[in-house]
């Protein structure tokens, strides 16, 4: 029946091979930028204008997919958003131009947008079923897939075209999404449980909506969202440039600091259901990024490139859990909706991060710059202590 421990165990399984598969997809759309470039022949402001396309495609949408999952169902979103993923990312290779790259990545970012609001929204109602604070998990395998799907690219690049490597992607997400995606759609989305034994469950089943009381708490948790998401996007564009420019990095090793972060987040995702059930969500939010502002100071700051490449590790296993407990809170506040809030904020922060950056770094320094990742940081930890009381009512 749904709700019995072995259908929780097989719904975990499907939506943590949906999280991964989103990353796999999208690492490999990213590892082509390059390749699409030279073919539309566009020049560098015209392609970021044109990639602008993933983002507003993304962030409308996201919005939109939380009143969605709430008359539809967050388990049918998420399979007709992983068929229009795989589906979507086979048509920039068809594009010769950067007006059309720009327009068909509106629809890449739709269902980017989408497949994210209602899957979190998704593994939210299984983290309340299961009782334990099993959301990192599911982002460790975002994580995860990007990183296979990087690697795949990168060694696939001068083997295939863009067009036969994105088509390889579409066969293979529409594969896994009719595998995993039966499940969903089998497996009815279940009940939460009671808070206590003597408790009974009120209107666990019915949609949730952010009324007056919890829209402030769950805006809190996307700004939380924002604050993590601004240094994911920094360190992403950013820190290859600041290795080998600010401490003299060869270009190999420069690229290796963003990846000592990447996979710091990984390990620290994998970690985050123990850490979560030892420290709680408000101190692991606060100790996360009171962690995450130490070692982003040492990243930006440190005059010598082993103690960068440490101050990045300490970076990312202090970023890691805050947006999957962000996330998490909001969408248990307010269902779909919650979700959609809390991503779209931290989609905005992704966004914000490296143009921000860009600005500071030409205003003052690129070392300066980077500190604003620890202020946020600095910033998330805050916010939590300071909300901690509304939070846990």
């Amino acid at each position: 029946m749904p709700g019995s421990r072995s259908d929780l165990t097989r719904l975990r399984i499907a939506l943590t091979v949906f999280f991964a598969l989103d990353g796999f997809v999208f690492a490999g759309w990213v590892v082509r930028i390059p390749a699409i470039k030279e073919q539309t022949s566009a020049s560098s402001s015209a392609l970021g204008l044109a990639l602008l396309g993933v983002s507003a495609g993304a962030v409308v949408t996201m919005m939109v997919t939380g009143r969605l999952c709430r008359r539809f169902g967050t388990h049918p979103m998420t399979v007709i958003c992983g068929i229009l993923l795989s589906l979507s990312v086979a048509l920039p290779p068809l594009t010769h131009s950067a007006p059309a790259l720009g327009a068909v990545l509106l629809v890449f970012g739709a269902a980017y947008g989408g497949i994210n609001v209602a899957f979190n929204s998704a593994a939210v109602d299984l983290v309340q079923a299961l009782q334990r604070p099993v959301m990192p998990s599911f982002h460790a395998a975002f994580s995860l897939g990007g990183m296979i799907g990087a690697g795949l690219g990168a060694l696939v690049a001068g083997a295939l075209t863009p067009t036969q490597h994105l088509l390889g992607l579409t066969l293979t997400g529409l594969l896994v999404t009719g595998l995993a995606g039966r499940t969903l759609l089998r497996i009815q989305p279940p009940k939460s449980a009671p808070k206590s034994p003597g408790s009974a469950p009120r209107g666990e089943s019915a949609p949730r909506r952010p009324g007056s009381r919890t829209r402030p708490l769950v805006i809190t948790f996307g700004l939380i969202a924002l604050c993590t998401a601004y240094g994911e996007g920094a360190l992403a564009d950013w820190s290859a440039l600041h290795l080998e420019q600010d401490l003299d990095a060869t270009a190999g090793v420069a690229a290796v600091g963003y990846s000592c972060f990447a996979l710091a987040m990984t390990i620290g995702r994998l970690t985050g259901t123990q850490l979560l059930e030892r420290l709680g969500q408000t101190r692991t939010l606060v100790y996360g990024g009171t962690t995450a502002a130490a070692g982003m100071l040492l990243g930006a700051l440190a005059p010598a490139l082993w103690a960068a490449l440490l101050g990045f590790v300490i970076a990312g296993l202090g970023l890691a859990n805050l947006f999957p407990v962000a996330v998490e809170r909001a969408g248990a506040l307010a269902g779909p909706d919650g979700v959609a809030v809390a991503s779209t904020f931290g989609y905005g922060g992704m966004l914000l991060g490296p143009p921000a950056i860009g600005f500071m770094a030409d205003w003052f320094s690129l070392p300066t710059a980077l500190t604003s990742v620890a202020a946020l940081a600095a910033s998330a930890a805050l916010i939590a202590v300071v909300t901690r009381r509304a939070a846990a009512g």
